[in-house]
């Protein structure tokens, strides 16, 4: 599924009905599982949308279902939605990164709000990392010197300290830096750092992507 969707998995059909029509209301596409076993069997790493999650269900529970997509790389926001909340399962929830844990009986235009939010989390997340992917794909141009010099540059150092650093010299560190800048389609260290930071790409990350 590549539209964004709006997940439901509840073991009430009734709540599944209600929360259907609620979205058809505002005109959001929406898909309704009564497990979690029926939802991970149907999704994948490339759905886009967010979810809405009992807590308390059948065989696999909510939390379960959350730690088993945290698993699968499987980043959909979540929305916990349960008539049994406690303060531990909440916290748990949030710190494992759920957007929201509301409780039934939910106002519609509350929870129509939270799913507006949680759906352009979603499309952050996807663009973001798109933006990292791109940015993975030119760094994988550079030889393992090359590397070695950006992640150097990227920390604050010159050429000149570059070249003591690597033990090789001025002018191969230079030619280094210019070869990286063509690959990489930028101008300046500067705007560099800037797609760096845009694709969410640490110099930790950076130094530790394959070597060509």
């Amino acid at each position: 599924m590549t539209t964004a969707t709006v997940f439901i998995v509840d073991d009430d059909a009734g709540i599944r009905s209600s929360l259907t029509l609620l979205m058809e209301t505002d005109n959001l596409q929406s898909a309704c599982f009564p497990s979690a076993d029926e939802f991970l069997a149907a999704c994948g790493p490339n759905m886009d949308g967010c979810l809405i999650l009992d807590v308390r269900m059948p065989g696999m529970s909510g939390p379960q279902l959350q730690d088993e997509l945290a698993l699968r790389h499987i980043h959909l926001p979540i929305i916990f939605l349960t008539g049994f909340a406690d303060i531990p399962t909440t916290v748990g929830a949030m710190r494992k990164g759920a957007v929201d844990f509301m409780t039934k009986p939910v106002n519609g235009a509350v929870l129509l709000e939270h799913v507006h939010n949680a759906l352009e989390t979603n499309r952050l997340q996807k663009q973001a990392g798109a933006a990292r992917s791109l940015f993975e794909a030119r760094l994988l141009k550079l030889t393992r010197r090359e590397r070695e010099v950006l992640v150097l540059a990227l920390s604050g150092m010159p050429n000149k300290t570059i070249s003591k650093e690597l033990a090789i010299s001025l002018r191969t560190a230079e030619g280094h830096r210019t070869r990286i800048y063509l690959k990489l389609g930028v101008d300046s260290l500067i705007e560099l750092a800037q797609q760096a930071t845009s694709a969410g790409m640490p110099l930790s990350d950076i130094a530790s992507l394959p070597q060509p």
